[in-house]
């Protein structure tokens, strides 16, 4: 059986998906037909359909929950893992809805966040999330909303943080902050869902076993990222939710929707089934 799988070439993602898809783990007759591609891209062919699994921002989830289940491997959620609003010099939060911002996707679950936090913040630009740092330096937008490794490396390039929006909804909240999530289509056996969900977590288990090592398939796919960026993104994003989402990361779910739907920002209910 082959199955189509969408994912970023971000190093939390390829460090999951690197055994199941180079033929290092037993797939149990399944084979992968992978494509990499930006999260906004991603998040686009969910609400079209494209794909039999693909990585997706929860707030797409929202809006793709008829068509497609939660898998319980591979998500990013966590402490201190949230998206950053960054600027060329620090200004003034109070005028916010003065500022040109760009964002990584308007269905993201930073853009989210950031409506969340700001919701007279209005004027925003969709770009991919690897050229917000430069659109930023070159004066084409006021601030950013950067994720990723850009995380790491915007203070390398003489930027500054306005708020960290992770921090926001932590003390906001009190729960884990759900960044992204594997979903697989509704319409598959749900043995066959289990089996992949299965097969995601091994793929994960394979690359902390050779860690510290990173394979091939990471560090060339890391967009000339340096190695220790990479290792830094990897132990950021990849954790025991990662592994498993377990109630916490569950309950951590149901906060974002509520919190969006309070904000006016969902419409609808959330299935109470979000897993196969």
């Amino acid at each position: 059986m082959k199955l189509t799988l969408g994912f970023s070439p971000c190093p939390n993602d390829t460090f999951i998906f690197d055994a199941m898809v180079n033929g290092k783990i037993d797939t149990y007759g399944i084979a992968f037909d992978y494509v990499m591609e930006d999260v906004a891209t991603l998040n686009a062919w969910a609400e079209a359909g494209k794909l039999d699994i693909t990585k997706l921002s929860y707030s797409t989830f929202l809006h793709t929950v008829d068509r497609y289940a939660l898998l319980h491997s591979g998500s990013a959620l966590g402490e201190g893992v949230g998206p950053l609003l960054i600027a060329r010099e620090p200004i003034d939060m109070a005028n916010i809805a003065d500022y040109k911002i760009c964002i990584p996707g308007f269905n993201t679950t930073a853009n989210l966040l950031l409506s969340l936090a700001f919701p007279t913040a209005k004027d925003k630009t969709e770009l991919v999330f690897s050229e917000i740092e430069e659109a930023v330096i070159n004066g084409s937008f006021d601030a950013g909303l950067v994720i990723h490794e850009s995380r790491f490396t915007y203070h390398d390039k003489g930027l500054v943080k306005l708020i960290d929006l992770g921090d926001w909804w932590e003390q906001t909240t009190h729960a884990a902050i759900p960044l992204g999530g594997i979903v697989i289509r509704r319409n598959l056996d749900k043995q066959l869902c289990a089996t992949v969900d299965a097969i995601i977590k091994e793929s994960l288990q394979y690359s902390w076993n050779n860690y510290p090592e990173l394979a091939p398939f990471v560090t060339q796919n890391a967009q000339e990222m340096e190695e220790d960026v990479m290792r830094k993104h990897i132990q950021l994003y990849v954790n025991s939710y990662t592994t498993d989402l377990g109630e916490t990361g569950r309950n951590a779910i149901g906060t974002l929707f509520a919190k969006a739907k309070q904000g006016g920002l969902l419409k609808g209910e959330l299935r109470e089934r979000i897993f196969y």
